[in-house]
């Protein structure tokens, strides 16, 4: 018999190539098959590599037949800013692959997905402060409306055809370890990049705009403990929300020029500025911590201890 083995799909993207060094560690190199859509030859990985184009769904089957897939990490997404200046492409990048996955999974070809969700899903008229699990919800943009959509079709295939899938609403991911790949919240890490190389960063969303983020190893924590936690466990149907953090781009770079008395911020908003004022300042997370223990671990203080140091080192400087 071949050992049950895991795909990571989006696998060389900003949560996947964190989350798979972590599964590798659990289950071995040679049960943890990273994906992404990349010449091999331009990726450097210790384990199995396999290209998918999640669009293509013969390739996908062709892979879990080979290695035997049981359990699917589905990270592959375009996020907010760029599914913005390219919205059906976003749309069907986002939903047409998650629909794949669950019809796998329903089909029994799979037994477990995990799919991210996004505080993208929230919009102008959600509560704002400690937006609860369940608000009114009314997304502004092609990720937000896509996200939700994703949400309500787990929930649709979990209670249709009892398909396993286990989400969560990420707020904005910070780490060192990969940049920022599109997002709203990714000012968050490019600034440490910027305040390294440069003293200086230009922000593209005003000095008081607050926004729920969370440190990228309290993210790939969460997602181990849900997909850990018995099934009868979990009483959200949909994603759980993640909180974390709630900082503006003020009080990072307060807290940068602790460490870099020199550095600088200024202000240019974009389009991203709109998309900002429409997400949460800060995430109720009671239900996450109630069933699974979601429990995270670092301040802003920590985080930006962390960040730089580690920056340093990876750029040379």
């Amino acid at each position: 018999m071949k050992t049950d083995t895991i795909l990571i799909t989006g696998a060389l993207g900003q949560i996947g190539s964190e989350l798979a060094e972590k599964l590798k560690t659990i289950y071995g190199k040679n049960n943890v098959i990273i994906s992404d859509i990349r010449d091999p030859k331009d990726v450097n990985y210790d384990g199995i590599y396999e290209v998918i184009d999640v669009l293509d769904v013969e390739r996908i089957k062709e892979v879990i037949h080979k290695h035997n897939v049981k359990t699917v990490y589905h990270l592959a997404a375009l996020l907010s800013g760029t599914a913005e200046k390219n919205p059906m492409f976003g749309w069907k990048l986002n939903m047409d692959t998650l629909l794949t996955f669950l019809e796998l999974a329903k089909d029994k070809i799979i037994d477990k997905i995990f799919w991210p969700s996004s505080i993208g899903v929230f919009g102008p008229d959600t509560p704002k402060d400690n937006t609860p699990q369940n608000p009114i919800q009314t997304p502004s943009t092609v990720y937000g409306i896509s996200k939700l959509s994703g949400e309500y079709w787990c929930k649709w295939y979990q209670q249709n055809h009892n398909v396993d899938v286990r989400s969560v609403r990420f707020p904005g991911l910070i780490s060192w370890k990969t940049p920022a790949g599109g997002g709203t919240t990714d000012y968050a890490v490019d600034i440490y990049y910027k305040a390294i190389e440069n003293k200086k960063y230009t922000c593209f969303l005003e000095e008081n705009t607050y926004l729920p983020m969370l440190y990228m190893d309290d993210a790939i924590d969460a997602i181990l403990k849900l997909m850990a936690t018995d099934n009868n466990e979990l009483n959200e149907f949909k994603s759980y929300n993640l909180g974390g953090l709630s900082f503006s781009p003020k009080e990072l770079s307060i807290e940068i020029k602790k460490h870099i008395p020199e550095f600088e911020i200024s202000y240019e908003t974009d389009f991203r500025q709109a998309i900002a004022d429409s997400w949460p300042s800060s995430i109720d997370d009671t239900e996450a911590k109630t069933d699974w223990g979601f429990e995270p671990k670092n301040s802003i203080e920590k985080m930006t201890e962390i960040m730089l140091t580690n920056l340093k080192i990876k750029l040379n400087k």
